[in-house]
Protein backbone atom coordinates (compact mmCIF):
# COMPACT_ATOMS: atom_id res chain seq x y z
CA UNK A 1 0.00 0.00 0.00
CA UNK A 2 1.17 3.47 -0.58
CA UNK A 3 -0.34 6.74 0.79
CA UNK A 4 -0.77 9.63 -0.61
CA UNK A 5 -0.84 12.81 1.65
CA UNK A 6 -1.56 16.10 0.86
CA UNK A 7 -1.11 18.53 4.28
CA UNK A 8 -1.24 22.69 4.14
CA UNK A 9 -1.24 25.59 5.93
CA UNK A 10 -0.89 29.67 6.01
CA UNK A 11 1.96 30.32 7.97
CA UNK A 12 2.39 33.58 6.69
CA UNK A 13 1.04 36.00 3.57
CA UNK A 14 3.30 37.60 0.91
CA UNK A 15 2.02 40.57 0.33
CA UNK A 16 -0.96 40.14 2.98
CA UNK A 17 -2.81 37.11 2.37
CA UNK A 18 -1.79 36.91 -1.62
CA UNK A 19 1.24 34.59 -2.21
CA UNK A 20 3.49 32.30 -0.39
CA UNK A 21 7.44 34.18 -0.06
CA UNK A 22 9.82 31.97 -1.85
CA UNK A 23 11.68 31.83 1.15
CA UNK A 24 9.64 30.00 2.67
CA UNK A 25 8.95 27.41 -0.02
CA UNK A 26 12.39 27.15 -0.29
CA UNK A 27 13.09 25.73 3.62
CA UNK A 28 10.10 23.94 2.77
CA UNK A 29 11.92 22.23 -0.47
CA UNK A 30 14.77 21.67 1.77
CA UNK A 31 13.07 19.82 4.60
CA UNK A 32 10.96 17.57 2.27
CA UNK A 33 14.64 16.45 0.11
CA UNK A 34 15.39 15.68 3.72
CA UNK A 35 12.62 13.64 4.46
CA UNK A 36 13.26 11.69 1.25
CA UNK A 37 16.58 11.55 1.63
CA UNK A 38 16.20 9.81 4.90
CA UNK A 39 13.77 7.52 3.61
CA UNK A 40 10.66 8.69 5.90
CA UNK A 41 8.94 9.76 2.38
CA UNK A 42 9.01 8.30 -0.42
CA UNK A 43 8.91 11.17 -2.69
CA UNK A 44 7.29 14.85 -2.55
CA UNK A 45 6.42 18.09 -3.96
CA UNK A 46 6.19 20.96 -2.26
CA UNK A 47 3.47 23.12 -3.76
CA UNK A 48 1.38 26.68 -3.22
CA UNK A 49 -1.85 28.21 -3.70
CA UNK A 50 -2.24 31.51 -2.52
CA UNK A 51 -0.83 31.85 0.67
CA UNK A 52 -1.06 28.71 1.50
CA UNK A 53 1.96 25.97 1.55
CA UNK A 54 1.12 22.40 0.76
CA UNK A 55 3.45 19.45 0.88
CA UNK A 56 2.44 16.73 -1.64
CA UNK A 57 3.68 13.17 0.01
CA UNK A 58 3.70 9.83 -0.73
CA UNK A 59 4.81 7.60 2.16
CA UNK A 60 3.96 3.56 3.65
CA UNK A 61 2.91 5.14 7.24
CA UNK A 62 -0.91 5.00 6.06
CA UNK A 63 -3.22 7.91 6.77
CA UNK A 64 -3.11 10.26 10.36
CA UNK A 65 0.73 8.73 11.15
CA UNK A 66 2.23 10.41 13.56
CA UNK A 67 5.69 10.41 11.95
CA UNK A 68 4.12 12.69 8.47
CA UNK A 69 2.04 14.76 10.63
CA UNK A 70 5.16 15.68 12.98
CA UNK A 71 7.09 16.15 10.01
CA UNK A 72 4.70 18.57 8.05
CA UNK A 73 4.37 20.48 11.08
CA UNK A 74 7.73 21.00 12.09
CA UNK A 75 8.13 22.29 8.76
CA UNK A 76 5.06 24.58 8.44
CA UNK A 77 6.73 25.64 11.76
CA UNK A 78 10.31 26.21 10.34
CA UNK A 79 8.20 28.08 7.60
CA UNK A 80 6.70 30.22 10.34
CA UNK A 81 9.99 31.40 11.38
CA UNK A 82 10.76 32.14 8.25
CA UNK A 83 8.02 34.41 8.05
CA UNK A 84 8.48 35.80 11.03
CA UNK A 85 12.37 37.29 10.09
CA UNK A 86 10.51 38.73 6.88
CA UNK A 87 7.71 40.15 8.35
CA UNK A 88 5.16 39.18 6.43
CA UNK A 89 1.57 38.78 7.26
CA UNK A 90 -0.43 35.82 9.89
CA UNK A 91 3.15 34.47 10.13
CA UNK A 92 2.33 30.92 11.22
CA UNK A 93 -1.50 31.71 11.54
CA UNK A 94 -3.03 28.26 10.77
CA UNK A 95 -0.52 26.57 14.00
CA UNK A 96 -3.05 26.93 16.19
CA UNK A 97 -0.90 24.94 19.05
CA UNK A 98 2.66 25.26 20.46
CA UNK A 99 3.70 21.23 20.60
CA UNK A 100 2.66 18.68 18.25
CA UNK A 101 0.05 15.94 19.77
CA UNK A 102 0.42 13.19 17.87
CA UNK A 103 -1.34 14.17 14.54
CA UNK A 104 -2.62 17.29 12.97
CA UNK A 105 -6.19 16.43 14.18
CA UNK A 106 -7.85 19.79 15.64
CA UNK A 107 -3.79 22.09 15.51
CA UNK A 108 -4.53 24.04 12.19
CA UNK A 109 -2.67 22.57 9.29
CA UNK A 110 -5.49 20.92 6.46
CA UNK A 111 -5.07 17.52 5.31
CA UNK A 112 -6.37 14.97 3.01
CA UNK A 113 -4.55 11.53 2.56
CA UNK A 114 -6.04 7.98 0.84
CA UNK A 115 -3.84 4.91 0.70
CA UNK A 116 -4.26 2.30 -1.78
CA UNK A 117 -2.71 -0.48 -4.20
CA UNK A 118 -0.98 1.24 -6.59
CA UNK A 119 -2.29 0.13 -10.42
CA UNK A 120 -0.37 -0.23 -12.96
CA UNK A 121 -1.06 3.46 -14.53
CA UNK A 122 -1.52 5.19 -11.41
CA UNK A 123 -2.82 9.29 -12.04
CA UNK A 124 -3.50 10.97 -9.37
CA UNK A 125 -5.12 14.82 -9.75
CA UNK A 126 -4.50 16.78 -6.16
CA UNK A 127 -6.41 20.24 -6.20
CA UNK A 128 -5.23 23.30 -4.22
CA UNK A 129 -7.56 25.85 -3.46
CA UNK A 130 -6.93 29.18 -1.64
CA UNK A 131 -9.81 32.09 0.09
CA UNK A 132 -12.67 29.50 0.41
CA UNK A 133 -14.05 26.54 2.63
CA UNK A 134 -13.99 22.96 2.48
CA UNK A 135 -17.13 22.54 1.03
CA UNK A 136 -16.04 24.56 -2.27
CA UNK A 137 -15.39 20.54 -3.33
CA UNK A 138 -19.03 19.40 -2.85
CA UNK A 139 -20.36 20.26 -6.40
CA UNK A 140 -17.44 18.82 -8.31
CA UNK A 141 -17.39 16.35 -6.38
CA UNK A 142 -21.09 15.57 -7.18
CA UNK A 143 -20.19 16.47 -10.38
CA UNK A 144 -17.40 13.71 -11.21
CA UNK A 145 -18.77 10.70 -9.36
CA UNK A 146 -22.48 11.07 -9.96
CA UNK A 147 -23.76 13.40 -12.82
CA UNK A 148 -23.86 11.47 -16.15
CA UNK A 149 -24.31 14.99 -18.27
CA UNK A 150 -20.48 15.17 -16.49
CA UNK A 151 -18.97 11.86 -16.70
CA UNK A 152 -19.95 9.73 -19.54
CA UNK A 153 -18.32 7.12 -17.31
CA UNK A 154 -21.13 6.76 -15.31
CA UNK A 155 -23.34 5.38 -18.37
CA UNK A 156 -20.74 3.45 -20.64
CA UNK A 157 -18.03 2.12 -18.28
CA UNK A 158 -18.91 -1.16 -16.81
CA UNK A 159 -17.05 -0.14 -13.83
CA UNK A 160 -18.45 2.87 -13.20
CA UNK A 161 -21.97 2.20 -13.89
CA UNK A 162 -23.09 0.65 -10.58
CA UNK A 163 -22.44 4.51 -8.91
CA UNK A 164 -20.18 5.69 -6.42
CA UNK A 165 -20.38 6.10 -2.13
CA UNK A 166 -20.07 9.44 -0.31
CA UNK A 167 -19.03 9.95 3.27
CA UNK A 168 -20.55 13.68 3.92
CA UNK A 169 -19.39 15.49 7.07
CA UNK A 170 -22.11 17.77 9.40
CA UNK A 171 -19.52 19.95 10.82
CA UNK A 172 -21.11 21.62 13.33
CA UNK A 173 -22.58 18.20 15.01
CA UNK A 174 -18.98 16.01 14.52
CA UNK A 175 -21.29 13.52 12.62
CA UNK A 176 -20.96 11.29 9.13
CA UNK A 177 -23.34 9.92 6.82
CA UNK A 178 -22.91 7.31 4.27
CA UNK A 179 -24.95 7.94 0.48
CA UNK A 180 -25.05 4.93 -1.71
CA UNK A 181 -25.31 6.86 -4.94
CA UNK A 182 -27.40 7.21 -7.46
CA UNK A 183 -30.34 5.52 -5.22
CA UNK A 184 -29.51 8.22 -2.62
CA UNK A 185 -29.14 10.88 -4.81
CA UNK A 186 -31.77 13.24 -4.02
CA UNK A 187 -31.02 12.71 0.10
CA UNK A 188 -27.48 13.01 -0.62
CA UNK A 189 -27.99 16.49 -2.66
CA UNK A 190 -30.47 17.89 -0.34
CA UNK A 191 -27.18 18.03 2.47
CA UNK A 192 -24.31 19.00 0.26
CA UNK A 193 -26.12 21.68 -1.42
CA UNK A 194 -25.45 23.22 2.01
CA UNK A 195 -21.42 23.41 1.79
CA UNK A 196 -20.89 25.53 4.95
CA UNK A 197 -21.70 22.95 7.05
CA UNK A 198 -22.23 19.37 5.08
CA UNK A 199 -18.74 18.08 3.13
CA UNK A 200 -18.44 15.98 0.96
CA UNK A 201 -14.97 13.81 3.39
CA UNK A 202 -14.51 11.09 0.74
CA UNK A 203 -15.88 9.06 -2.14
CA UNK A 204 -15.49 5.16 -3.00
CA UNK A 205 -16.00 3.01 -5.61
CA UNK A 206 -18.95 0.32 -4.99
CA UNK A 207 -17.28 -1.74 -8.30
CA UNK A 208 -13.38 -1.46 -7.39
CA UNK A 209 -14.26 -1.64 -3.35
CA UNK A 210 -11.49 1.59 -3.43
CA UNK A 211 -11.45 5.31 -2.58
CA UNK A 212 -11.45 7.53 -5.53
CA UNK A 213 -11.09 10.83 -3.65
CA UNK A 214 -10.31 12.63 -0.08
CA UNK A 215 -10.90 15.92 0.96
CA UNK A 216 -9.69 18.09 3.76
CA UNK A 217 -12.68 18.81 6.53
CA UNK A 218 -10.84 20.70 9.03
CA UNK A 219 -13.02 24.30 9.56
CA UNK A 220 -10.07 26.85 11.10
CA UNK A 221 -12.98 29.17 12.59
CA UNK A 222 -14.65 25.98 14.84
CA UNK A 223 -11.20 24.67 15.75
CA UNK A 224 -9.91 27.59 17.29
CA UNK A 225 -13.31 29.35 18.09
CA UNK A 226 -12.62 32.46 16.39
CA UNK A 227 -11.51 33.72 13.07
CA UNK A 228 -7.86 32.65 11.92
CA UNK A 229 -8.33 32.79 7.88
CA UNK A 230 -10.63 30.69 5.84
CA UNK A 231 -9.76 26.72 5.50
CA UNK A 232 -8.28 26.82 2.04
CA UNK A 233 -8.89 23.00 1.24
CA UNK A 234 -7.15 20.35 -0.89
CA UNK A 235 -8.21 17.28 -2.39
CA UNK A 236 -6.75 14.19 -4.24
CA UNK A 237 -9.03 12.44 -6.87
CA UNK A 238 -7.38 9.24 -8.59
CA UNK A 239 -8.60 8.72 -11.77
CA UNK A 240 -8.99 6.29 -14.96
CA UNK A 241 -9.33 2.43 -15.28
CA UNK A 242 -13.18 2.21 -13.63
CA UNK A 243 -13.31 5.77 -11.93
CA UNK A 244 -13.93 9.01 -13.60
CA UNK A 245 -10.87 9.86 -16.50
CA UNK A 246 -8.93 12.98 -16.29
CA UNK A 247 -10.95 15.19 -18.49
CA UNK A 248 -14.05 13.93 -16.24
CA UNK A 249 -12.57 15.01 -13.32
CA UNK A 250 -11.68 18.75 -14.52
CA UNK A 251 -14.87 19.20 -16.29
CA UNK A 252 -16.65 20.57 -13.03
CA UNK A 253 -14.50 23.58 -13.42
CA UNK A 254 -15.35 24.89 -16.63
CA UNK A 255 -18.23 26.61 -14.53
CA UNK A 256 -17.01 29.55 -12.24
CA UNK A 257 -19.57 28.31 -9.29
CA UNK A 258 -19.93 30.35 -6.37
CA UNK A 259 -17.89 30.31 -3.10
CA UNK A 260 -17.74 31.32 0.86
CA UNK A 261 -14.90 32.99 1.18
CA UNK A 262 -12.94 35.98 -0.62
CA UNK A 263 -12.50 38.85 1.40
CA UNK A 264 -12.30 38.56 5.26
CA UNK A 265 -13.71 35.06 4.54
CA UNK A 266 -17.23 36.28 4.47
CA UNK A 267 -18.19 36.70 0.66
CA UNK A 268 -19.98 35.02 -2.20
CA UNK A 269 -17.47 34.83 -5.20
CA UNK A 270 -16.46 32.26 -8.16
CA UNK A 271 -13.96 29.98 -7.88
CA UNK A 272 -11.48 30.18 -10.46
CA UNK A 273 -9.41 27.88 -11.84
CA UNK A 274 -6.00 29.11 -12.68
CA UNK A 275 -2.65 27.51 -13.71
CA UNK A 276 0.48 27.91 -10.75
CA UNK A 277 1.44 31.02 -11.74
CA UNK A 278 -1.96 32.81 -11.37
CA UNK A 279 -2.81 31.06 -8.06
CA UNK A 280 -2.29 34.73 -6.57
CA UNK A 281 -5.51 36.30 -5.03
CA UNK A 282 -5.43 39.91 -4.84
CA UNK A 283 -9.08 41.40 -6.32
CA UNK A 284 -11.31 41.85 -2.65
CA UNK A 285 -8.69 39.09 -1.90
CA UNK A 286 -10.04 36.71 -4.58
CA UNK A 287 -11.29 35.75 -6.85
CA UNK A 288 -10.81 32.17 -4.99
CA UNK A 289 -8.44 30.42 -6.83
CA UNK A 290 -7.96 26.32 -7.21
CA UNK A 291 -4.88 24.50 -8.99
CA UNK A 292 -4.99 20.92 -10.30
CA UNK A 293 -1.93 19.09 -10.43
CA UNK A 294 -1.33 15.54 -12.16
CA UNK A 295 0.80 13.37 -11.09
CA UNK A 296 1.34 9.83 -12.39
CA UNK A 297 1.97 7.79 -9.51
CA UNK A 298 4.63 4.56 -10.08
CA UNK A 299 6.80 2.82 -7.00
CA UNK A 300 5.43 5.45 -5.38
CA UNK A 301 7.53 8.37 -6.57
CA UNK A 302 5.42 11.53 -8.05
CA UNK A 303 6.02 11.64 -11.84
CA UNK A 304 4.88 15.25 -12.60
CA UNK A 305 3.37 17.69 -12.19
CA UNK A 306 1.25 18.59 -15.13
CA UNK A 307 -0.50 21.81 -14.40
CA UNK A 308 -3.55 20.98 -15.77
CA UNK A 309 -5.44 24.27 -15.95
CA UNK A 310 -2.47 25.81 -17.66
CA UNK A 311 -4.89 25.44 -20.66
CA UNK A 312 -6.72 28.17 -22.73
CA UNK A 313 -9.93 25.53 -22.71
CA UNK A 314 -10.58 27.24 -19.10
CA UNK A 315 -10.39 30.28 -20.37
CA UNK A 316 -14.17 31.13 -20.46
CA UNK A 317 -14.35 29.60 -16.59
CA UNK A 318 -11.95 32.38 -16.28
CA UNK A 319 -13.87 35.31 -17.83
CA UNK A 320 -17.02 34.21 -16.51
CA UNK A 321 -15.26 34.41 -13.09
CA UNK A 322 -14.62 38.09 -13.75
CA UNK A 323 -17.83 38.74 -14.87
CA UNK A 324 -19.30 37.63 -11.74
CA UNK A 325 -16.96 38.96 -9.56
CA UNK A 326 -17.72 42.35 -10.88
CA UNK A 327 -21.57 41.75 -10.91
CA UNK A 328 -21.03 40.72 -6.82
CA UNK A 329 -19.07 43.35 -5.90
CA UNK A 330 -21.78 45.84 -6.90
CA UNK A 331 -23.66 44.51 -3.74
CA UNK A 332 -20.91 46.05 -1.58
CA UNK A 333 -22.26 44.74 1.75
CA UNK A 334 -25.12 43.75 1.03
CA UNK A 335 -26.22 39.89 0.34
CA UNK A 336 -25.95 37.60 -1.62
CA UNK A 337 -22.59 39.06 -1.92
CA UNK A 338 -21.97 39.17 2.03
CA UNK A 339 -22.32 36.38 4.08
CA UNK A 340 -25.50 35.62 6.00
CA UNK A 341 -24.93 36.82 9.56
CA UNK A 342 -24.62 33.07 10.93
CA UNK A 343 -22.25 32.07 8.36
CA UNK A 344 -19.86 35.60 8.93
CA UNK A 345 -16.11 34.85 9.86
CA UNK A 346 -15.23 38.39 10.89
CA UNK A 347 -18.50 39.98 12.67
CA UNK A 348 -18.90 42.90 14.62
CA UNK A 349 -22.73 41.72 15.02
CA UNK A 350 -22.09 40.78 18.70
CA UNK A 351 -20.93 44.30 19.51
CA UNK A 352 -23.83 45.92 17.63
CA UNK A 353 -26.10 44.12 19.61
CA UNK A 354 -25.16 44.68 22.99
CA UNK A 355 -24.41 48.56 22.36
CA UNK A 356 -27.85 48.93 20.34
CA UNK A 357 -30.08 46.44 22.81
CA UNK A 358 -31.88 49.63 24.52
CA UNK A 359 -32.94 51.12 21.33
CA UNK A 360 -34.89 47.62 19.88
CA UNK A 361 -38.88 48.32 21.18
CA UNK A 362 -41.74 46.33 20.58
CA UNK A 363 -43.28 47.03 17.21
CA UNK A 364 -47.00 48.35 17.20
CA UNK A 365 -49.34 46.92 15.94
CA UNK A 366 -50.90 50.10 14.11
CA UNK A 367 -49.43 51.11 10.80
CA UNK A 368 -46.80 54.30 11.30
CA UNK A 369 -47.11 57.12 9.53
CA UNK A 370 -44.03 58.91 8.41
CA UNK A 371 -43.56 62.11 10.11
CA UNK A 372 -44.97 65.21 8.77
CA UNK A 373 -47.22 63.53 5.96
CA UNK A 374 -50.39 63.43 8.30
CA UNK A 375 -53.41 61.94 7.01
CA UNK A 376 -56.05 62.18 4.66
CA UNK A 377 -60.07 61.86 5.78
Amino acid sequence: MITLSIIKADTGGFVGHSAVHPDMLAEARREMTRAIQSGLLVDGHVASCGDDVSLIMTHTYGPDADLIHSFAWDTFRNTAHVAKDLGLHGAGQDLLSDAFSGNLRGMGPGYAELDFEERPSEPVVCFLADKTGPGAWNLPLYKMFADPFNTAGLVIDQKMHAGFVFEVHDLHAGKRILFDCPAELYEMLMYIGAPSRYVVHCVRSKTLDETAAATSTQRLSLMAGRYVGKDDPVMIVRCQSGLPAVGEVLEPFTLAYGVAGCMRGSHHAPLMPVASGHAHPSRFDGPPRVVALGFQIHDGKLIGPRDLFADPAFDKAREQANEIMDYLRRHGPFEPHRLPLDELEYTTMTLLTERLADRWTPMSTEVATPAGTGRRG
